[in-house]
């Protein structure tokens, strides 16, 4: 799968997220050569379903610190070595993509570390940790929640769409992203008839007090047809549209975390912002089939 995002989106997200390090940089003292060893296969997320939406997650890497020093960013599955021995302070930061780019992976701001005060490090040995599981951290406030579950749906379409987002159809559709708090997603056709496809979200959300301040809008897709996905702010009552991601055909349920706030923070005059999803119906397609669900918009 490709995800392609504009020059200017990919430089702001660096600029918020920072620059990713693919090597070692924990200095140790002493003279010891022989490693120990870490292995995560995984990291899952926990949530609280009413409050904080369904537990999907993409964590690609691990960052890993001890002693408060970065030691290194690992790709799951990792296994990896670690010259230290005895007790250490170990914390594991979730790494993700943001946009879906390979170079922007980052330690997601809102997942919790996964924290051992006093983790036991023996050469050698390889500590086998399998499946972790991180939760949110306090204090975010989640927008936007949209998981299709209710028949009410969230996002309205525009005057220029030929086609409305629905429910997939019947309850526990294969097609649809099923889990324990899943039986529904959205459902976007396209036809020859009808090939375009143009909403919004519902609701306007307002801008961050903060200058600077990171908003993602987490969501998965499933697509055999382009989907682009952007902002529509409001600046002196007129609205600007600014296009980020483009998801590409993907036949498998992804997980994306899209960057909302660098392009916030540039239009800092805006009051408001919608959501806007556009699609249409490429050559190669006679009937295109849009699935997208777990839609969040996340800040602190």
């Amino acid at each position: 799968m490709r995800q392609h995002v504009k020059p200017y989106a990919l430089l702001v997200a660096v600029m918020f997220f920072g620059l990713l390090i693919f090597q070692g940089c924990y200095k140790f003292s002493g003279n010891q050569t022989v490693p120990a060893y870490l292995s995560i296969d995984e990291v899952d997320i926990q949530t609280n379903y009413t409050q904080q939406g369904a537990p999907t997650s993409a964590i690609t890497d691990v960052w890993v610190y001890v002693d408060d020093q970065l030691l290194g960013v690992y790709e799951l599955p990792a296994e990896f070595p670690v010259l230290a021995e005895g007790k250490h302070k170990l914390e594991i930061r979730l790494g993700i993509k943001i946009n879906g780019i390979s170079s922007t992976r980052v330690p997601y701001p809102f997942y919790n570390p996964i924290v051992y005060e006093e983790f036991e490090f023996v050469p050698e040995q390889v500590t086998y940790l399998g499946t972790l599981t991180t939760t949110y951290s306090t204090g975010l406030n989640f927008q936007w929640m949209e998981d299709f579950e209710q028949p009410d749906i969230s996002i309205e379409e525009s005057s220029t769409s030929d086609t409305v987002i629905k429910r997939t159809y019947p309850e526990n559709n294969p097609e649809a992203y099923l889990s324990s708090n899943s039986k529904y997603s959205g459902f976007i056709s396209l036809t020859e008839d009808k090939p375009e496809y143009v909403a919004v979200s519902f609701v306007s959300f307002p801008m961050p007090e903060a200058a600077g301040s990171v908003v993602v809008l987490e969501m998965d897709f499933k697509t055999n047809n382009v989907l682009s996905v952007g902002l529509l702010m409001r600046i002196n009552d007129n609205f600007t549209e600014i296009p980020l991601v483009i998801l590409n055909d993907n036949e498998e349920w992804t997980k994306i975390y899209i960057n909302l706030g660098p392009n916030i923070s540039l239009n800092s005059t805006a009051t408001d912002y919608k959501v806007i999803f556009r699609s249409g119906l490429e050559t190669v397609n006679e009937v295109a089939d849009i699935y997208i669900d777990n839609l969040k918009i996340v800040s602190r």
